[in-house]
């Protein structure tokens, strides 16, 4: 069966057809695809029930936790633009209920189209899986060369700082929330080891999940990497500001004495498994080791030592 009409469930997908060339063939997004700019264009499937952009950090957990604990979706279904959109192939994802459209919003999509569309799904929790998703959905969509071509820049560009980096004695502590604290799960600590650190608290492949300031002080980082799901670096010094800039126990961190606190774009860089995640893992080389990668250049804000800026 040839795919003429695409819907996708999520950013990640989203960049992933522009890339493959079939951005004509894409007729729904999510309010959170806007990269490429032209993916914000394309008619909103998926909305949020929390403005993010207008909540705290606190917040934004307090309202998802009521959401979840009451049974009810994060995410909308803009049914109408769905029915408009008579998609042959609905992209979705199985990694994080409250990072994207989840089953519930797949389940309506198929109960409400009158022709239904073939559903792929992404879950991956790994620098391999990512491309394995590369892969795969370029056979679907006829695109497999073209996906090749893709993950042989991907590898290119991963293997370069495989090949410059050394491992280091750095101790590495990635945050994906900061009030209250999460670590960074999935890809990231596999991203800190290839890019020459030793990660901590988290494991690789393993979801993220809340942690504690005592486990913080114990696994005492020489640099701390805050990458809170979905923010830019700009956003995140603001919100550091003011939740842990003034925060005495905080500051007695070995990282934090040192200057060693690093805000990231995890939004465009980190907390999708996109192919922009290959960037993500070039800052993080910057950030750990940057004696060795000089000469390598990352996106302008892509990164910043905090305790230097204050945004």
């Amino acid at each position: 069966m040839r795919i003429k009409r695409i819907v996708s469930f999520l950013p990640s997908a989203t960049e992933l057809i522009f890339e493959l060339g079939l951005q004509d063939s894409l007729f729904g997004v999510t309010h959170e695809c806007r990269y490429p700019e032209e993916a914000q264009t394309k008619p909103h499937v998926i909305s949020s029930l929390i403005d993010s952009e207008k909540l705290s950090s606190i917040e934004i957990n307090n309202q998802t936790c009521q959401l979840l604990n009451q049974g009810k979706d994060i995410f909308v279904l803009d049914e109408e633009n769905l029915k408009k959109a008579k998609p042959d192939l609905l992209i979705t994802q199985e990694t994080c209920e409250v990072c994207a459209a989840y089953i519930n919003q797949v389940n309506k999509s198929i109960q409400i189209l009158q022709k239904k569309p073939l559903t792929y799904s992404m879950d991956p929790h790994s620098l391999d899986e990512i491309l394995t998703s590369v892969t795969e959905i370029g056979k679907i969509l006829d695109r497999s060369k073209k996906a090749e071509e893709i993950r042989t820049e991907f590898k290119k560009r991963m293997s370069h700082v495989k090949k410059f980096s050394n491992q280091s004695n750095l101790r590495v502590l990635a945050i994906e929330w900061m009030d209250p604290f999460f670590t960074a799960g999935h890809w990231i600590p596999e991203m800190i080891e290839i890019a020459g650190g030793i990660n901590l608290i988290s494991k690789k492949g393993e979801h993220s999940r809340k942690m504690s300031f005592e486990e913080i002080i114990k696994s005492d980082p020489d640099i701390v990497i805050v990458m809170p799901c979905g923010f830019s670096a700009k956003r995140t010094i603001e919100e550091y500001n003011q939740i842990l800039r003034n925060d005495q126990d905080w500051n007695n961190l070995k990282a934090v004495k040192n200057n060693k606190i690093f805000a990231v774009d995890a939004n465009s860089y980190f907390s999708k498994p996109s192919l922009r995640i290959i960037t993500g893992l070039e800052i993080l080389a910057k950030i750990i080791q940057p004696e060795y990668f000089v000469k390598l250049g990352v996106p302008n804000s892509s990164f910043y030592n905090i305790r230097s800026t204050e945004a």
